[in-house]
């Protein structure tokens, strides 16, 4: 994506929360950090908090999810968004500082990473302009090499997708993000790779859900994917989820972009088991003096049942609390039968109410003034009047004279 600024072009690199622009007079590159685009981005809700103990310690994050924590051993001050030289297998690797001071011990408590244990990688230095020169000629390269390695796998019949592909700042190794269902033996693809690309190789599996945190996109409710947004670690979700919730079991609406089911399905099942938990299993109809009752729907979050006289009908249906449900069956048991499922009193139901209550939208408006019409006397009017009536009425409200009267 490209934009026309005061510079020649400005792009906007949402992979790794940066954007990107040349000067057209010296052609220098210049690299700055944009917090919008990152993906699983932290908020930094300890800026400006002094702590000495995480002090050295930084979050430096790369293309897409892929961030880690750093030891800064430069000597250098370094600070939320500068392009850093760091630590990597081998060779180095270029990233952007996104999290600095208590709030990266946080994230190493979340992680459950110990830093008197752990041996964290080193941040070098500060990038050069060589060092972004070189880093921006490697992103050039990703999107030719993830088209390239995708025919080959598919010409050597291997079973695989190459979902993304990364390239390592010093331009001397790419990473391949693949999704495949089942193991796959790929010694003979990496020596093609490392004919064709002339790099080192480093294949990692992924899964559906990590592939769309990767690539990003919106979901059906209108937000960001929570893949992308902020979740990092994946819960097993089942159709149970579906089930407790009164869901329409349909896979096209249950199904996110990755194929798979969506994550949200489980962010209401404790509550959805917590009201379960209070409303009884009706398995028999309730019985009245005046005949059964059927269970014919439930309201799991107001824990309200609805019966009906007939057996699957909705025509007349009854609600009941679920307290009073379990109430009548305990009298059914003992040989107790209610007067009457029409003399119950209307369960209490809380009602939803707006910000801004009741009250109309068009409230604050200017009321038009009604005029009103002259009334039309037999024959045409005198002084000037037609049959349409364009008399007005005075300042005192009076009908002006008429001629002759």
């Amino acid at each position: 994506m490209d934009t026309n600024t005061t510079n020649e072009a400005l792009y906007f690199d949402c992979n790794r929360g940066c954007t990107t622009s040349s000067d057209s007079d010296t052609g220098e590159l210049s690299v700055n950090y944009r917090q919008g685009c990152c993906k699983l981005k932290d908020y930094n809700w300890l800026g400006g908090v002094s702590q000495s103990e995480y002090n050295g310690y930084f979050e430096v994050r790369f293309k897409n999810t892929r961030k880690g924590i750093y030891v800064n051993a430069s000597g250098q001050n370094v600070k939320i968004g500068d392009m850093v030289i760091v630590e990597a297998a081998n060779g180095h690797d270029l990233g952007i500082v996104t999290l600095e001071g208590p709030v990266v011990g946080r994230q190493m408590k979340c992680k459950g990473i110990n830093p008197e244990t752990t041996e964290f990688k080193k941040i070098y230095r500060k990038a050069r302009q060589s060092d972004i020169v070189k880093w921006q000629e490697a992103i050039a390269r990703e999107e030719d090499t993830m088209i390239k390695a995708r025919r080959i796998a598919a010409e050597m019949g291997l079973e695989m997708k190459i979902g993304d592909v990364e390239f390592q700042g010093d331009g001397t190794k790419a990473i391949f993000y693949y999704i495949a269902d089942g193991r796959v033996d790929f010694r003979q693809l990496i020596k093609v790779f490392a004919e064709e690309f002339r790099i080192r190789i480093e294949m990692k599996q992924i899964g559906a859900r990590q592939e769309a945190g990767l690539i990003g996109g919106l979901g059906v409710c209108g937000r960001e994917l929570c893949c992308a947004n902020y979740i990092t670690n994946f819960q097993s979700i089942t159709t149970s989820a579906a089930r407790c919730q009164d869901l329409s079991l349909n896979p096209q609406k249950l199904a996110g972009q990755c194929g798979k089911l969506k994550c949200c399905l489980n962010y209401e099942v404790a509550t959805y088991l917590d009201a379960q938990s209070r409303i009884p299993r009706v398995t028999e109809p309730l019985e009245f003096e005046d005949g059964l009752a059927w269970l014919v729907k439930t309201d799991i979050l107001k824990e309200i049942m609805y019966f009906s006289y007939e057996k699957g009908s909705l025509a007349n249906v009854y609600a009941l609390d679920a307290y009073e449900v379990q109430e009548i069956i305990k009298m059914n048991r003992n040989g107790i039968k209610p007067e009457s499922l029409k003399t119950e009193p209307e369960p209490y139901m809380p009602e939803f109410i707006t910000a801004v209550g009741d009250d109309s939208i068009t409230r604050f408006d200017n009321p038009e003034r009604k005029r009103s019409k002259s009334r039309r006397r037999g024959g045409q009017k005198k002084g000037g009047g037609d049959r349409r009536g364009r008399g007005h009425r005075g300042p005192d409200n009076r009908k002006p004279s008429e001629g002759g009267k």
